[in-house]
């Protein structure tokens, strides 16, 4: 299908003449000349989103005032937050946010027949490719049928879900489906899908050269800014829309340039890096901005490095962290097996189009933060977000002060009180080193040892975060080497796993004969997907969990992942920790977060020896002769050249060949969705609130996995228990995040967090409330009974509500409860939008006022006025909050509908409500 672009005009559009093709183009120069201002400076990212407005310039949707915006923004030191329509090229999916997406699509199709249209108008408009990677799950590890075990019980799981998706490639233009079993969506894009510069013919038959853009439905999209490409996450809704062709409403965003200098010191890692990087940048506040990094320092980083900064970019709170193009990005496109004519065409439309970096890149910023990479050390982050950033040498002394935060006095658990020592005075089998007196400890049944507090559970190299580095893998097969050569083995306690971001990391690590010791100390192979980081870890050995539970243990993890959010990683599991591969595989051989590894032993060799950190870590030099040996142009050529046909089980799956989907109506995967039934051809209006219940208080960082879970769920849940009424065994339950293509089994996960914790109960953690006698039952009990009474719902939080991941159920499931607003401090950019797209308005305290100023409980009664009629973008608007004792509070709220065309979402109830309307009258 060909690109749409703006006027034709010969203002702007020009040519480019690169080997023996020719290109049009969409010049910032000639704008210049034009008269429609000074761009020079601007920053390359913004650049991306300028050449944007030039190529759709239509004078409606885009005008040249949005164009001179920019050049105000220049002139005005980096500000001008004018409401822009920007179009991304593409739409980049994995199948937990992809499924219900297509589920979207599915019911749109359906309902725009319902109103009189034709089905086939329901198809995306730009190209879509979902990669399947989120469904894996870490049932068996450790050992050599680890992979084609979790590849046979993933297909069991969600043959419903493949099903479907195979339908949704055949019924749909422009979409295309990854198989299982490749690798993970950012990964599969860095390496294969992007272009940096994309060629395609117009709708005149004339190929057009122009910036590679794309948004994502997982907020690490921005891993591909790495290499250039701008992109970010979005919620599966807005995405939807994307494809639709509905142009994304944005604000010229803040760009912050993040300046480095220096260069990596011996010892150090990408992933140490981005670590310093995420803790400097949550401390300067970059929520809704975008980053550019810049300086003499990137002469010297990786683009392997740029992309885990990139990746990051969601737990530093900006829409993206941008690299411009420069020498490097060429060098990545050429052994990543881009072809020439790419490679050719990227270098030369960066130079004629003033999107290249070289020693004088200069541009204007809003603001700049600078750091010398010379004075990263080793670090982790933990345990529990991943902007707490903790130096290596301080990990040990920072888990013992957090034990003893979470138990101020030393704890009368009984099985704290065992004997710490074994036969003849010596230390027991895994004894906790220093003062014990604040942790707990339990026996293992059938074990010679003993789990306690900071005991490591799961140690996991997974994530496209660091396994799209090769060299942060080759490293972690070198510490694996040298410790195997010592007879180093990882703790028996500990669930190892190695889940690389796609195929070529596997390549790479037998051609450099590394994945023999991996395996050798149990980081076998168990798939290609995100596995541990999205919460799919799989189940712990039951003796291990029976313990951890018998004796309120805080078990720990270590992953190489982006996200350690409470209750993601696995239930059993209170204390999280990020690191690089390699440590990774350090902290498996310890088995214990007690142990300061940077001074203590992490086991013995064969000559009873003590072997410390600095005796099985490689130098710099030995990583790098390794990577440039075995991370091959052929490599990847090899591994992407199927790249979608996936492997005989995939071919094996049966679809039906139909305009829309014959929803199984026995599925407890794939459901029809009630958004569009029964919708009218009209728009309503945006009502005022009314006597509102609260449904919850929340305190800060409530995240997107708070509000809706990924991991797995137990059968005394309300999504187990609608699971077993239908026969449904709680082995086959897999997890919420597999589960979204259906809406019953998610509004059941709303707000159903194991960790969660709702200030109107005291101390209660997990998805609960009080219902309307006043009684504590479920969140999702509780919202139905609302719902019988026809009664509204509000929920109040704190400070960055929403933060974490793109994903659109978080904001689906507080509008399927009935929620019709959520009063925050603030919020994170993704779930903001997502809630406008679903209809529910957002709202900030204005004043100082908070949930704990107001002294709320629960207890109130809410009502919001000033909404009805001519309500403008951002406006405040008066709340009366009726306390239980009935006095009244007064105050104001600002009003997070942001654009004008986010107001008319609302008021049709919804984005899709919005596209699907307008479908429907052009027919």
């Amino acid at each position: 299908m060909p690109i749409v672009v703006g006027q034709d005009t010969s203002k702007t559009r020009k040519s480019l003449k690169v080997g023996d093709k020719s290109y049009a183009y969409y010049s910032i120069k000639a704008a210049e000349e034009a008269g429609l201002g000074d761009f020079s400076k601007l920053p390359a990212a913004l650049k991306v989103v300028l050449e944007n407005m030039l190529r759709f310039e239509d004078g409606k949707t885009v005008s040249t005032d949005d164009i001179k915006a920019f050049s105000e923004w220049q002139e005005n030191g980096g500000k001008n937050p004018r409401e822009i329509a920007y179009r991304p090229a593409r739409v980049l999916m994995q199948d937990f946010t992809g499924v219900p997406a297509v589920v979207d699509l599915a019911a749109m199709r359906d309902g725009l027949v319902a109103l009189g249209g034709d089905a086939e108008k329901i198809n995306p408009l730009n190209p879509v490719d979902l990669v399947i990677d989120h469904s894996v799950m870490i049932d068996e590890f450790g050992n050599p049928r680890a992979f084609q075990m979790n590849v046979d019980r993933e297909y069991e799981r969600n043959m419903e879900r493949y099903t479907f998706l195979k339908w949704g490639q055949s019924a749909f233009n422009n979409f295309r489906v990854v198989p299982p079993g490749t690798g993970i969506c950012h990964q599969v894009n860095l390496e294969y899908l992007a272009k940096t510069v994309w060629s395609d013919e117009d709708q005149n038959g004339e190929v057009v050269a122009y910036p590679d853009t794309l948004v994502g439905t997982d907020s690490h999209t921005t891993m591909v800014n790495g290499a250039a490409v701008l992109g970010w996450g979005v919620g599966g809704i807005e995405a939807e829309a994307a494809m639709l062709g509905q142009p994304i409403s944005m604000l010229i965003p803040e760009v912050i340039g993040f300046k480095l200098t220096g260069a990596m010191m011996e010892g150090t890692t990408g992933t140490d890096l981005v670590l310093k990087v995420v803790e400097m940048l949550r401390e300067k506040g970059v929520v809704g901005k975008f980053v550019e990094f810049y300086g003499e320092g990137l002469d010297t980083l990786p683009l392997a490095d740029r992309a885990t900064i990139g990746n990051m970019a969601p737990e530093y709170g900006a829409t993206c962290g941008f690299f411009p193009i420069d020498d490097e990005t060429l060098r990545y496109l050429t052994t990543t097996g881009r072809d020439h004519e790419t490679i050719a065409l990227v270098e030369a439309y960066a130079k004629e189009n003033g999107f290249w970096r070289d020693a004088d890149y200069a541009p204007t910023y809003t603001d700049t933060l600078e750091l010398d990479m010379g004075t990263i050390v080793p670090a982790i982050s933990g345990p529990k977000r991943p902007q707490d950033y903790i130096a290596l040498d301080k990990a040990a002394e920072t888990f013992h002060a957090y034990i003893k935060g979470q138990r101020p006095e030393p704890s009368a658990n009984a099985n704290a009180k065992q004997d710490w020592t074994g036969e003849g005075g010596q230390p027991a089998p895994h004894s906790i080193p220093g003062d014990i007196g604040h942790h707990n400890a339990a026996e293992v049944e059938g074990e010679d040892y003993k789990l306690h507090d900071g005991s490591i559970v799961i140690a996991s190299i997974t994530s496209c975060t660091n396994t799209s580095n090769p060299y942060v893998m080759i490293g972690a097969g070198l510490v694996a080497r040298k410790a195997r050569e010592k007879g180093l083995n990882r703790k028996p306690w500990v669930k190892t796993s190695l889940a690389p971001g796609s195929q070529v990391v596997s390549a790479y690590l037998e051609a450099a004969e590394l994945q023999e010791d991996l395996d050798a100390i149990g980081f076998n192979l168990v798939g290609y997907g995100c596995t541990t980081c999205i919460g799919n870890s799989g189940p712990i050995q039951k003796e291990l969990s029976d313990a951890i539970n018998k004796g309120d243990l805080i078990a720990t993890s270590v992953l190489s992942g982006n996200r350690n959010f409470e209750g993601r990683i696995s239930p059993d599991v209170r204390a999280n920790y990020l690191a690089s591969p390699p440590l990774v595989v350090a902290y498996a051989l310890a088995g214990d977060m007690n142990v300061d590894i940077t001074k203590e032993p992490l086991g013995q060799d064969q000559d009873g020896n003590d072997v410390f950190l600095k005796d099985i870590w490689p130098s710099q030099k030995e990583i790098a002769e390794l990577v440039e040996q075995t991370v091959t142009r052929e490599a990847f050529q090899s591994k992407y050249a199927d790249v979608f046909k996936g492997d005989d089980k995939w071919q094996g799956v049966e679809t039906t060949d139909s305009l829309t989907y014959d929803w199984p109506s026995t599925s407890t995967y794939v459901q029809n969705p009630p958004y569009f039934q029964d919708m009218g051809k009209e728009a309503g209006t945006i009502s005022d609130v009314k006597d509102a219940k609260v449904l919850a208080v929340l305190g800060d960082m409530i995240t997107t996995d708070h509000i809706s879970p990924a991991g797995s769920f137990k059968e005394s849940t309300p999504a187990g228990k609608y699971l077993t009424e239908r026969q449904v065994a709680p082995r086959e339950f897999n997890s919420y995040g597999a589960r979204r293509g259906n809406h019953e089994v998610m509004m059941r996960g709303t707000f159903a967090n194991i960790r969660i914790r709702n200030e109107m109960l005291d101390g209660v953690e997990g998805g609960y409330t009080k219902g309307p006698d006043g009684s504590q039952m479920s969140i999702f009990d509780a919202a139905m009974a609302y719902q019988k009474d026809s009664t509204p719902l509000v929920i109040f939080g704190g400070e960055q509500y929403g933060a974490g991941s793109s994903r659109d159920w978080a904001a689906k499931g507080t509008a399927l409860l009935g929620v019709k607003a959520v009063i925050a401090e603030n919020f994170e950019r993704i779930h903001r939008s997502n809630l406008v797209g679903m209809g529910v308005i957002p709202f900030e305290f204005t004043g100082g006022d908070t949930r704990k100023s107001l002294g709320l409980t629960g207890e109130e009664t809410v009502s919001i006025s000033g909404l009805e009629g001519d309500l403008k973008p951002l406006s405040e608007v008066p709340c009366t909050i009726t306390m239980a004792d009935g006095s009244v509070k007064e105050i104001t709220l600002k009003c997070r509908i942001d654009t004008a065309i986010e107001k008319e979402y609302v008021e049709n109830g919804g984005v899709l409500h919005y596209v699907l309307r307008n479908l429907a009258k052009a027919a």
